[in-house]
């Protein structure tokens, strides 16, 4: 392997242990003990659902493909998945709310463990199963979990500065280290001790059972609405109006960050098909495994900026969110440059190109955005969308977002990866503007206020 990837994972490393080891007490936020078991205890629940996860992610295309599946049906299993969250998203979001956020997580951990059993059969139809139970769980993964976590965490009663340190963390844990942890140890189980590629889908599933265990002990059940009188179709209708309508200021916070996240995950996923390609063009033999674990690494660098961002009171989320869609926006635009500015190369195989190497650099800036990006979109959905209905919102927001990974998937070779990567580009771009929007908005009520006492101190005068 080229010495250039072992200098970029270094130089990663390195600015990751040094961002760790220098926080002061600035970048800190003084806790509870009883908050520290609390929190701990969700992150190890997290960090074993992410596992459960991640371990399957490198290992499903390669599955299929030695269960003899061609390119065309392998895509449509994978549309299945993301339809499958599209469709059923909201409706196991809206359970959540209704029957529990504790079950719906135990719901979770069931739905995916029978996900991974159906990867031993090599019948289409029972993988497309496989699929459809795969796409209802990373619905409740992505809502349940959160929605429990910002639930119980103000029924306890802790400060609600307290929840960026457990979101932070969540993502430098389970997002970053146990990505690579997850990658290195799918590799043991295939690579070295020969198991097959199902072996890393029956080790998700016990690390699936682990939580699920761990769940039911020493978890609690909350709610969302506490009206019993509210059926499901009627929290479903009262979400969506919460999102559809623009008459107050607190809908359209709603609304926008809904788009904003919608806007950046849909890009995200698209970047996760299109990275392969842009690195190897000709066939260059690059490291997949490797360059995953960097970008997971660079993913933990952006969560640990991000956790030294959200400790401090200035600059505030909603104001350095604007940075971090345009750096992305930037960083997927490289793929377009190199193709003007640097002469493509016609050599098959070898190492990796020139542009290719500056295209890496890039992808690393943008992961270390995607590592910003997911605590702090976690902060802003705590303050901005409400406790009766949070899972079934937040589901509300992933249906543009399957739609439109599942539009990409589709066409995905009917467009050069340049255009691919330029609509990602643009998307990135949108979402700065409306973060910028939802900044003013955010910022109403606090001018509003000031106005209000600017005017009664010179009103004070006539009184007298």
């Amino acid at each position: 392997m080229e010495m250039f990837f072992y200098l970029v994972f270094g130089a990663l490393g390195a600015v990751v242990a040094a961002l760790e080891l220098s926080k002061t007490n600035k970048d800190r936020i003084n806790t509870s003990s009883a908050f520290n078991s609390f929190k701990n205890n969700y992150l190890l629940v997290y960090s074993l659902m992410m596992a459960g996860d991640w371990l399957q992610g490198p290992y499903v295309y390669y599955l299929y493909s030695t269960y003899g599946f061609g390119k065309g049906e392998i895509g449509q299993l994978f549309i299945a998945g993301f339809g499958s969250s599209m469709l059923f998203g909201t409706i196991v979001g809206s359970l959540a709310d209704k029957q529990g956020r504790k079950r719906a997580c135990v719901t979770y951990c069931l739905t995916y463990i029978l996900s991974c059993i159906t990867k031993h059969s090599p019948q289409y139809k029972i993988l497309m199963i496989g699929r459809i139970l795969g796409g209802i769980a990373t619905s409740l993964l992505f809502s349940a979990f959160e929605s429990w976590l910002v639930a119980e965490h103000n029924k306890r009663g802790f400060e609600q500065q307290w929840l960026s340190i457990t979101f932070s963390k969540a993502i430098f844990l389970g997002n970053g280290l146990v990505a690579i942890l997850s990658g290195l140890f799918g590799n043991l189980l295939v690579d070295s001790f020969s198991l097959g590629p199902v072996a890393p889908f029956d080790a998700a599933a016990c690390f699936l059972a682990i939580g699920m265990v761990i769940i039911l002990s020493s978890w609690t059940e909350n709610y969302g609405d506490p009206s019993e009188s509210k059926d499901l179709l009627t929290q479903f209708r009262g979400a969506a109006v919460a999102i559809a309508s623009g008459r107050s200021s607190m809908y359209e916070k709603i609304a926008l960050l809904g788009a904003i996240q919608s806007l950046f995950e849909g890009s995200m996923y698209t970047f996760v098909f299109l990275w392969t390609p842009a690195l190897s063009p000709n066939d260059e033999e690059i490291p997949h495994g490797f360059i995953f674990a960097t970008f997971m690494l660079a993913s933990m660098l952006g969560s640990s900026l991000a956790s030294r961002l959200m400790a401090r009171s200035s600059p505030r989320v909603e104001s350095y969110m604007q940075i971090v869609f345009v750096v992305s926006s930037v960083s997927l635009l490289l793929p377009i440059v190199t193709s003007f500015l640097v002469a493509p190369s016609n050599v098959k195989s070898g190492g990796i190109s020139f542009s290719g190497s500056l295209q890496l650099l890039g992808f690393c800036t943008f992961e270390a955005c995607v590592g910003i990006f997911w605590p702090s979109i976690m902060k802003m959905r705590s303050q901005y969308i409400p406790e009766e209905a949070r899972s079934t919102i937040m589901n509300f927001f992933r249906i543009p977002l399957n739609i439109f990974v599942c539009v990409v998937l589709y066409n995905v070779d009917a467009f050069p990866i340049t255009v691919m990567f330029g609509m990602c580009s643009i998307f990135l771009l949108v979402a700065s503007v409306l973060q910028r929007r939802l900044m003013v908005i955010a910022d109403k009520p606090k001018t509003q206020e000031w106005a209000m006492k600017e005017r009664d101190a010179e009103a004070e005068p006539l009184n007298l």
